[in-house]
């Protein structure tokens, strides 16, 4: 098991891998919801993804190495308290991880040279920590898998 989610990614393909598997999460979390907030978001994914062949997971892909990093300290704690599953372990700590992960979004909004994705990203920015919040344990999964 690696020490570090980040070298996760010295496997030659591993950033692809997990882009693709990050990417799958995001349409099956998205299949799960309904009501006002899930239509926005629903919209924004529909104007990204629609924006331009590949851009969408061309920027999942380069979020990656960003994402990894920002759950190391997590995955850390959780090695040190010795047990249990990554997704339960984040859980427990929904308001840190989120914000930990959006820290990424949010740098890759603040310099995007895209309008139509920084104004779909501000449109459902404000509840986007609750969205990633419920989707901690399939993430945790993920992470759990490529750490081997």
């Amino acid at each position: 098991m690696h020490t570090n989610l980040s070298d996760i990614l010295l496997r030659l393909g591993a950033q692809q891998q997990i882009a693709a598997d990050c990417q799958a999460l995001v349409e099956r979390e998205l299949a799960t919801k309904s009501g006002v907030s899930a239509a926005a978001v629903k919209v924004a994914y529909k104007a990204v993804t629609a924006f331009a062949p590949g851009y969408y997971a061309a920027t999942v892909e380069s979020m990656v190495p960003d994402m990894l990093k920002q759950l190391d300290p997590f995955w850390a704690d959780y090695r040190a308290a010795g047990g249990g599953r990554f997704g339960d372990y984040l859980v427990t700590r929904p308001d840190e991880v989120s914000e930990a992960l959006l820290q990424v979004t949010d740098g890759m909004a603040q310099y995007s040279e895209r309008p139509a994705v920084v104004k779909a990203y501000g449109a459902v920015r404000g509840g986007a920590a609750r969205h990633i919040a419920a989707a901690l344990p399939a993430v945790g999964a993920l992470a759990e898998r490529y750490a081997g």
